[in-house]
């Protein structure tokens, strides 16, 4: 059974899978090598549970309770869990690495489950020892609101991992789509032309940005592609867009786009920097 679960990266991702975990019952370890990551995401975290308490969706015992069930630490030996969700940079030596040392000192029961929304299950599992414990379980942004959670099944996954993943969603209240290892799985495999088509109108002329975000919003989206990607992380989704590119033999319909590849560049990452394709004060 799975009663504690330690989040590794305590960025936007890590910090609201951290308060979904704690807010239904989990006792949650939310692990950064950042010392000052660390802070804002407790920072954040508070911020964020005040936001729940005005709305009236916690009390303040439930407030106090759910801090009181995550441990915020920069000490690496202090990661020991039924479970460990990794969300960090989106680059799979890294993820490796990390998996490894916490397997040392972690139960060889342990599950190791990657947020990870492009890089292969299968190519993580195969650089770590006992592969059958390591699957995807990739949340959405932001983690403690958004219901879906993708549990990707690679090819030595053992199924009885799959099936506790699927518990530990259901007891967040999410819903967990199983599906198997491939490029981008399956939403970021379909949106990633949610994004890229709406660039290639921009580049082409047809449309300003905040007209494209306009008309797929009157349609029923309830945030266009542009407002998206400056949530997301223009980073998050330029690595996202590459990686597709790569697993498809550079196929022209995942060329990330030259928007993309200038945000970055100028440290244009959305939310997080301020600005992106819009700007940003203070408080969003």
């Amino acid at each position: 059974m799975i009663n504690k679960i330690c989040v590794a990266g305590a960025g936007t991702m890590g910090s609201g899978i951290a308060i979904c975990a704690a807010q239904h019952g989990f006792s949650v370890i939310l692990l950064d090598n950042n010392e000052k990551v660390v802070d804002n995401a407790r920072k954040s975290i508070e911020k964020n549970l005040d936001a729940l308490l005005l709305k009236g969706k916690i009390d303040e015992a439930g407030l106090k309770s759910i801090i009181q069930r995550i441990h915020f630490t920069s000490t690496i030996t202090d990661a020991k869990a039924d479970l460990i969700i990794e969300a960090i940079i989106e680059k799979a030596a890294p993820k490796i690495e990390l998996f490894n040392q916490l397997a040392l000192i972690n139960s060889p029961e342990t599950i190791f489950a990657s947020n990870t929304s492009s890089l292969s299950i299968d190519l993580l599992q195969s650089a770590i020892a006992h592969p059958e414990r390591v699957v995807g379980m990739h949340f959405f942004n932001p983690a403690q609101i958004m219901k879906l959670v993708e549990v990707v099944q690679a090819k030595d996954t053992a199924g009885q991992v799959v099936n506790k993943i699927v518990d530990v969603c259901k007891k967040m209240q999410k819903t967990p789509v199983v599906c198997k290892d491939a490029p981008g799985f399956i939403v970021n495999r379909v949106a990633r032309h949610y994004y890229l088509e709406a660039m290639r109108c921009v580049v082409d002329g047809l449309a300003k940005f905040e007209d494209v975000d306009a008309i797929m919003e009157a349609s029923g989206f309830k945030m266009g592609p542009f407002k998206l990607m400056d949530m997301i992380g223009m980073d998050i989704n330029l690595a996202v867009s590459q990686s597709l590119y790569d697993a498809f033999s550079h196929e022209p319909r995942f060329q990330p786009s030259p928007l993309q590849i200038d945000k970055v560049k100028n440290g244009e990452l959305g939310r997080k920097t301020g600005k992106g394709f819009y700007a940003y004060t203070a408080n969003g």
